[in-house]
């Protein structure tokens, strides 16, 4: 069996940010999934759901729920990642400073990422958007 849950996000639409991590944590309590690894999925995705929100002018955040994984791609349409091994680079950051003033923007989205994930790649053209795959097991 696997569950699918889909959701847009609007860039710039900070009030929102965070909706897809909350309603993906609801689930996998309801699924009685170990508190850590929910702790480290809903990290993983709440970055990437607020980078789209900072970065990109939409996206969507596509979840799939196995019996013992999930697999979460946030698809982005953007302005895209020239270097990603320096978007990786922890404290480096291409948000404005309106986004910085409201407290995001830190450049520690992609590494925090990273770090609580079991798999994580980024794909990303210029000009037209990325797409972050992760991979956390249970």
């Amino acid at each position: 069996m696997v569950i699918e849950q889909q959701y847009h996000v609007k860039g710039g639409d900070f009030s929102h940010a965070g909706d897809a991590s909350s309603g993906v944590k609801k689930l996998l309590k309801q699924l009685d999934v170990d508190p850590r690894r929910i702790k480290n999925i809903v990290i993983a995705l709440y970055e990437g759901e607020v980078n789209i929100v900072a970065h990109a002018w939409e996206g969507e955040i596509r979840v799939a729920i196995f019996h013992d994984h999930i697999e979460m791609i946030l698809a982005d349409k953007g302005p895209g990642i020239a270097d990603i091994d320096q978007a990786m680079t922890e404290g480096y950051s291409t948000a404005s400073k309106e986004v910085r003033e409201m407290g995001f923007g830190a450049g520690m989205g992609l590494s925090n990422m990273k770090r609580n994930t079991d798999q994580m790649t980024i794909t990303s053209t210029v000009g037209e958007g990325t797409t972050v795959k992760m991979v956390n097991y249970f």
